[in-house]
């Protein structure tokens, strides 16, 4: 973690997945000598207010304020803690039973109860529901759900030491089962939560408003001031409005340039937090009959051609670090399985593989992004390293986010780029999320042997025990190319002088704790 002194020089603690890189404190202001909102911009989108149907980071950053879930993280812990739930606890040697009572008193936004009738409904409609861009893959080891009053028993199909991590995610939102069907994603306005925060107001793509919640019972013991969350198409006019001063805080994703810039020189009254970060973009294959990508001697062949540090140092201006391997650094396990399986980027060898399985050159191949300038950029250096030498053709398509989604849901790429984050603090994240079978990247990769190592992952209670079935696991993904894994984010929170919190805003998985923010 390195913090870097742009007028005022601020030093944070930052919890990467597997541990705790630093920590260290602030005194809080005794009092706020400004009102009103503290506004919050950021280039991710919120693509559904519905639980169900949302697995990305700019709806779960909105979830993990406005509802709430059994089990939460705090700030600088890795073991989830509980939230709308009094206690949760294992209760059977084997991993299979988990049981959550609820705490006495809990709400929802509309002044109804919450009851384990509700919590047993979020889970059984978001299975059943199974929205292709939804997260119902990560409770793959759910069987049932039961409720008796306050309540809930969940029977896993398979024993499964990191589910109360899962239960601590967005996926594990509680909806009140009156406003939420049970077999559709809710079709009106607004959310009606049990979270820190209530929903006010609420423009999509354009902004959020957000009140503290005086109902909310929680982990939350402090709550926080009114936010307005300012959402920006493209990260230009993110930069544009943190120069303007028209935000008073910046947070994912300022263009990489100015972020360069602003490491090389100082920026009066701001302050920059930078830590280390479990966000991760890979290049992700289609594994669908008729993709030239479904032949792994195609994916072997691009990830031997592959340069990662010039994309790191060309389109990222080394605000990104090459990464090797599908679980990043820092997280339990991580191994660099991909440099292992291909040392340099070689042209020679991916004409080889090619050759060897009898494939006509060049490949051609659709790629996919989501719209952005960095992204644009990042297309057009995978094209120049891939078209160099004649082995490949790209044919880049370009799309925003909601047409992205679905595009790559329905398996109009051959190949696409897409960031991930950490949905809790633990390599079972990076896993069976992206490479078990039914995934939720939708590219149809199943593998007998990867599945087998999740499933031994899993069992651990000490996850320090599944350190060699992870590294197993990585090598087999090294091999498969499901997907490519291209660069580690760093992690960068800008505020204002008269802001304080902002280095508890994030910790580089994916938590938006929004209610830390202050006036000073």
């Amino acid at each position: 973690m390195r913090s870097v002194r742009l007028g005022t020089l601020l030093v944070c603690g930052a919890l990467v997945a597997g541990g705790v890189v630093a920590a260290t404190w602030q005194l809080w202001p005794q009092d706020a000598t400004r009102s009103g909102p503290i506004t919050v911009g950021t280039t991710d989108e919120v693509s559904s207010l519905d639980p169900a149907g949302a697995y990305d980071a700019g709806s779960w950053a909105l979830f993990g304020n406005v509802y709430q879930s059994l089990l939460t993280f705090t700030s600088g812990s890795t073991l989830p803690v509980p939230d709308a739930a009094k206690r949760c606890a294992f209760t059977d040697t084997g991993l299979r039973t988990y049981r959550c009572r609820l705490r006495d008193g809990l709400t929802f936004a509309d002044g109804r109860p919450v009851t384990g009738a509700d919590v047993k409904h979020s889970f059984d409609r978001l299975r059943a529901i199974a929205s292709d861009v939804g997260p119902a893959p990560i409770f793959a080891s759910l069987r049932t759900v039961d409720a008796a009053g306050p309540e809930v028993t969940f029977h896993l199909a398979a024993r499964d030491a990191t589910f109360p991590h899962k239960l601590a995610t967005g996926a594990g939102a509680i909806v009140e089962r009156g406003s939420y069907p049970a077999k559709a994603l809710r079709k009106s306005a607004g959310i009606n939560g049990s979270g820190p925060y209530l929903l006010t107001e609420y423009e999509p793509g354009k902004r959020a408003r957000l009140e503290p919640n005086p109902r909310y019972q929680g982990a939350v013991s402090r709550p926080g001031g009114p936010v307005e969350i300012r959402y920006f198409k493209e990260s230009a006019a993110l930069a544009a409005a943190w120069k303007e001063r028209r935000v008073d805080v910046a947070h994912r994703q300022l263009p990489p340039q100015e972020l360069a810039a602003l490491e090389d020189g100082a920026e009066d009254g701001a302050t920059i937090t930078q830590a280390g970060s479990a966000e991760t973009r890979n290049l992700v294959f289609s594994l669908r009959k008729g993709s030239p990508a479904a032949d792994r001697a195609v994916r072997r062949a691009v990830a031997a051609l592959l340069d990662r540090s010039r994309i790191a140092a060309g389109p990222y201006h080394s605000t990104v670090e090459p990464l090797y391997s599908v679980i990043p650094r820092g997280v339990l396990g991580h191994n660099n399985a991909f440099h292992d399986e291909y040392p340099a980027p070689s042209a020679e060898r991916a004409a080889q593989l090619l050759r060897d399985a009898g494939i006509p050159t060049p490949v051609r191949l659709t790629y996919g992004h989501r719209s952005g300038a960095a992204y644009a950029e990042e297309a057009v250096e995978l094209r120049r390293q891939l078209e160099n030498g004649g082995l490949f053709e790209l044919d880049v398509v370009t799309a925003d986010w909601q047409d992205f989604q679905r595009g790559y849901a329905d398996g109009a790429y051959d190949m696409y780029g897409l960031g991930w984050l950490a949905d809790f603090p633990d390599p079972d994240s990076f896993a069976q999320p992206l490479v078990g079978r039914g995934s939720t990247l939708r590219n149809g990769y199943a593998s007998k042997q990867v599945d087998r190592l999740i499933a031994a992952t899993q069992q651990y209670g000490d996850r320090a025990k599944s350190v060699r079935d992870f590294g197993a696991l990585q090598r087999e993904v090294a091999k498969d190319v499901p997907l490519l894994p291209l660069w580690q984010n760093k992690e960068y929170v800008l505020s204002t002088e008269d802001v304080t919190g902002a280095q508890y805003l994030s910790d580089g998985t994916g938590i938006w704790r929004l209610w830390e923010l202050r006036w000073i």
